[in-house]
């Protein structure tokens, strides 16, 4: 029996019910550490359908999808477009959605503010704070002040380079010896109420206490196993901010240390150059370690494996973070392939016109 989909629209700071509309072509994705997305279609083949859809005004109407009654994915929309009947079809609103921390890549911070041997988590719990006890932005995002990352930081917010709070909540964790996080959308189990949770992790998110294995053939429809070498460097150099005041001299930005990957040219990697560039950042150490990340990315992060599968009961999207063991027989692997990963982003496709409800899962290969 193929799950049922429902969508509740809902006024964005108050979470009140607008209505619950149906959604054809939908999609929907989620991920770790960047913004998931949602579109379909709410078909409009009347005007009293119409009067309903025009209720959904982009950036003040929120969209909580349920699946089987439980939240799947919770995000803002952003964009609507009415399209009028088509090929004997009904007219429709297109709408676009991302997931909560879209949001905080429309809030500006205009104050400074520094922090001395703080968390990280502290850190970034404080900036999405600051942004809810501004008037009209409280969102009723949930933060966990009990976790702790045991990374400690000097930071420094500068209002005059106008960051915005999803600016800084990616590059805090980027930095080295970072976080991972993501926004979480799920119903209280006691109380029924619908939960959107900023999730912070160190050194990654984990979810799932079991690794699930998948099989090709097998639950995988289909795997894809690109490589990638255009990003990849042995010796990386950060530019920071410019300490000189006097504008009467020639400024130039603080340079970090000259960081390469040991025995990177002794394996046989030819020489492979990057930088990036930093320019609000003043604290050399700061500026260190935003280098190290920098480096280590470039290095490792070459290989994002994809596998499409059906949704069997055992992947929701509660699990992002979990492991998986991904087990492949074929020409490309014909003594077998058993390797672990962990799942750090899902694309949904729900059942529609006689095709299968699939999700497409982007993995991360496990280390150590």
């Amino acid at each position: 029996m193929s799950p049922t989909y429902r969508a509740l629209f809902c006024d964005l700071r108050s979470d009140q019910v607008i209505d619950a509309l149906p959604l054809t072509g939908l999609t929907f994705d989620d991920y770790i550490g960047k913004p998931g997305s949602l579109s379909g279609t709410i078909p409009v083949p009347n005007e009293e359908l119409a009067r309903r859809a025009l209720k959904v005004v982009p950036a003040r109407t929120a969209v909580w999808l349920e699946r089987d009654g439980d939240i799947w994915w919770g995000g803002i929309v952003w964009t609507a477009t009415r399209t009028g009947p088509a090929r004997g079809g009904p007219a429709g609103l297109e709408i676009q959605a991302a997931t909560w921390d879209s949001y905080l890549d429309h809030r500006i911070v205009f104050e400074t503010q520094t922090f001395t041997d703080r968390d990280q988590f502290d850190v970034v719990r404080d900036v999405v704070t600051w942004a809810q006890t501004q008037a009209g932005g409280h969102l009723d995002i949930v933060l966990d002040w009990s976790k702790l990352s045991g990374v400690r930081r000097d930071l420094k917010i500068d209002h005059h380079d106008l960051p915005r709070v999803g600016e800084l909540l990616t590059r805090f964790a980027e930095m080295d010896d970072g976080f991972e996080w993501r926004m979480a959308s799920y119903r209280d189990p006691t109380t029924g109420r619908r939960i959107k949770e900023l999730q912070l992790g160190h050194p990654r998110i984990v979810g799932g206490s079991a690794d699930i294995v998948l099989d090709f053939p097998g639950s995988v429809l289909s795997y894809s196993y690109p490589e990638d070498g255009t990003g990849r460097a042995t010796h990386w150099q950060s530019r920071g901010a410019s300490l000189n005041e006097n504008q009467a001299e020639v400024s130039y930005p603080q340079m970090s240390e000259l960081h390469t990957v040991p025995d990177g040219i002794g394996a046989g990697w030819p020489r492979l150059d990057g930088s990036s560039d930093h320019s609000t950042v003043e604290n050399s150490v700061t500026l260190e370690a935003h280098a190290i990340a920098d480096l280590n990315r470039a290095w490792t992060q070459h290989t994002i494996p994809e596998v499409t599968v059906r949704l069997d009961g055992r992947i929701t999207p509660a699990l992002l973070g979990a492991r998986v063991r991904l087990r492949v027989r074929d020409v490309w692997y014909p003594g077998g392939f058993d390797r672990g990963y962990r799942i750090v982003g899902m694309s949904v496709t729900p059942p529609d016109r006689g095709q299968a409800e699939t999700a497409r899962l982007f993995l991360e290969e496990e280390v150590g």
